[in-house]
């Protein structure tokens, strides 16, 4: 199964700006988020953003880039521009890999992709895992997953979620197919 992993990119970020560009173990942030996107099984691999800066140091290091609005209001509105200018067909599985994932298991993305591919019926798929440490069901920094019974997410909450069962926290993951963005 062939899918694409577009990274939204952004330099301006509020909470830490240059964010995208800043060095771990020698080498820009995007440019470790672009090698495990690279490791999984996708066809194609984009990085996408509205800035110079970032565009010049993803080409230095070979990533095909897709330069977007800076008015994009989120990663997603960044997603689905890039998908429009790259003319991705509509039945594409597009995985959304955030640009500040470095350590992200390749397995993850392919896992995100073959579970949308597998449902023709949905148009998005993200993952969830079981909660193991109590200490995160009250941690407002993990989001919390409500699902039904055939894995389908209902809801998400920072907050505790009561109920009797078992805990799961999200994983900021998600896969759509491209007419749906």
């Amino acid at each position: 199964m062939s899918f694409w992993v577009i990274i939204p990119a952004r330099y301006n970020a509020t909470r830490l700006p240059g964010k995208p560009l800043r060095s771990l173990a020698g080498r820009p942030l995007i440019q470790h988020v672009h090698e495990r996107a690279l490791e999984s099984g996708a066809g194609r691999v984009v990085i996408a953003t509205d800035d110079a800066r970032i565009q010049k140091a993803a080409q230095g290091f070979g990533a095909e880039v897709c330069m977007t609005s800076p008015s994009c209001q989120s990663g997603t509105e960044r997603l689905a521009e890039a998908v429009e200018r790259l003319a991705c067909p509509p039945d594409a599985v597009v995985v959304n890999l955030q640009g500040d994932e470095p350590l992200i298991p390749p397995v993850l993305l392919d896992q995100v992709a073959a579970l949308l591919a597998e449902d023709p019926a949905a148009d998005m798929a993200t993952l969830y895992v079981p909660i193991e440490d109590p200490a995160e069901l009250a941690d407002p920094h993990a989001v919390k997953v409500v699902a039904d019974r055939k894995g389908y997410a209902l809801y998400f909450s920072r907050a505790p979620i009561p109920h009797g069962g078992k805990a799961f926290r999200h994983i900021g993951l998600y896969a759509y197919r491209a007419g749906f963005l």
